[in-house]
């Protein structure tokens, strides 16, 4: 038994960084992450860790930081969110495309115009695509757990790729919440010491980093890149069954909840997932078999497995809190992709509702009419629309 707390989301990652006594942070603060890399700033000026902090001027110019920082042979973390993941990008596909293992909470944000402050995945959907490794979390336990695995599956001799852990902004950065932390020993002990491959400041094994590739080997490059990404499921599941050993919480690729039985259910993100596993509960009671299923790995997409896990039901509505402009929400693609590779070839009806942009809350009573609507698509009712967005304002 760890020492049970009650503390923030923020608060519960910024202790986690701590706990893995980091070389370097690069920072640059940014609403609603700026807790994290103030208070990971404090522990720093206290003497609890002995990193290296970089004050950037920009995200831009801290991602960019901590790409060095790695390169040179670091253990290396930095946290951003909205805005700031966006002004990062060009850098997020240097770190990915160089191999480095470079850990970054991502506090979910919506991302501008107009301005909004508040939480949505428009962030992390939008880097999707950018080669990082991409873990989300319901909850500060989550978060936490989250935080300390990805260094181990970061920095796994056979991946050696960034990742970013994803958490809700506000609704679990900013919310008090009980949860257990490991102790410190604990932690280094199952992180263990950094191993740098290929370091910059080996000068006697001069090396290249990010040299020129042109149309003779480009595409072979990114081929490798992918087939990289592929083994990080195995890895996942492998940091997950030790941490579970150390921990007593259990992870896998998602969660599945009340699904074995089920005949229709969400598939639903981060702190939403808790609303809706309620009204699952409730639906279960009066006899309607719902059930439930989180993604926690998004990159790389479960497919095989999501698809298995989802096959037998007779209507699934994929919830997205982030929106593709002229096209289907972002997860909802990536759930009819498996659906449509599930073996078999036995599929629920699928469709997509956009929910909570800008941080609008997610009520009981949104789960419940999503599921009621399931029910009647189950039995055959026609679907009025494969996309719509709830809870807006006419």
């Amino acid at each position: 038994m760890g020492k049970i707390v009650a503390v923030t989301g923020n608060e519960a990652v910024a202790n986690a960084l701590r706990q893995a006594d980091p070389d370097v942070c690069s920072l640059y603060p940014i609403t609603p992450q700026t807790d994290i890399v103030q208070r990971f700033s404090s522990f720093v000026a206290n003497g609890l860790v002995k990193t290296e902090l970089i004050n950037a001027e920009s995200e831009h110019s801290a991602m960019s930081a901590a790409i060095g920082a790695a390169a040179a042979g670091g253990r290396v973390i930095t946290a951003t969110s909205s805005q700031g993941m966006a002004l990062m990008w060009e850098m997020l596909h240097i770190a990915s495309g160089m191999n480095l293992p470079i850990i970054m909470p991502l506090v979910n944000r919506a991302l501008s115009a107009p301005l909004n402050i508040h939480g949505d995945h428009s962030d992390g959907m939008g880097a999707r695509d950018t080669g990082w490794v991409q873990l989300w979390s319901e909850s500060a336990q989550e978060a936490y757990d989250n935080t300390i695995m990805a260094f181990r599956v970061g920095e796994h001799m056979d991946i050696r790729l960034p990742v970013m852990v994803c958490m809700d902004g506000f609704i679990v950065s900013h919310s008090i919440a009980r949860m257990e932390y490991l102790e410190d020993g604990e932690v280094k002990k199952f992180i263990g010491p950094y191993v740098p491959k290929n370091p910059l400041l080996d000068i006697e094994h001069p090396k290249s980093f990010g040299p020129l590739i042109l149309t003779d080997l480009y595409h072979e490059y990114k081929r490798l890149q992918h087939e990289i990404m592929g083994r990080v499921k195995n890895v996942v599941l492998q940091v997950s069954d030790e941490f579970a050993r150390l921990s007593g919480r259990k992870y896998g690729l998602f969660e599945s909840y009340r699904l074995e039985d089920a005949e229709i259910a969400l598939v639903i993100l981060n702190s939403a997932a808790g609303t809706s596993k309620d009204v699952v509960d409730e639906l279960r009671g009066k006899g309607i078999k719902a059930g439930l299923l989180k993604p926690r790995l998004f990159r790389p997409f479960p497919y095989e497995e999501v698809g298995q896990a989802l096959k037998h039901l007779k209507a699934v509505c994929v919830m997205d809190r982030a929106d593709s402009f002229g096209g289907y929400g972002p997860m909802f693609m990536e759930i009819s992709s498996a659906m449509y590779q599930a073996d078999g070839g036995q599929r629920p009806r699928l469709i997509n509702k956009i929910y909570g942009l800008g941080g609008r809350d997610f009520m009981p009573h949104d789960a419940r009419g999503v599921l009621l609507e399931l029910v009647e698509i189950a039995k055959g009712a026609p679907v009025r629309t494969v996309k719509e967005y709830i809870g807006v304002r006419e």
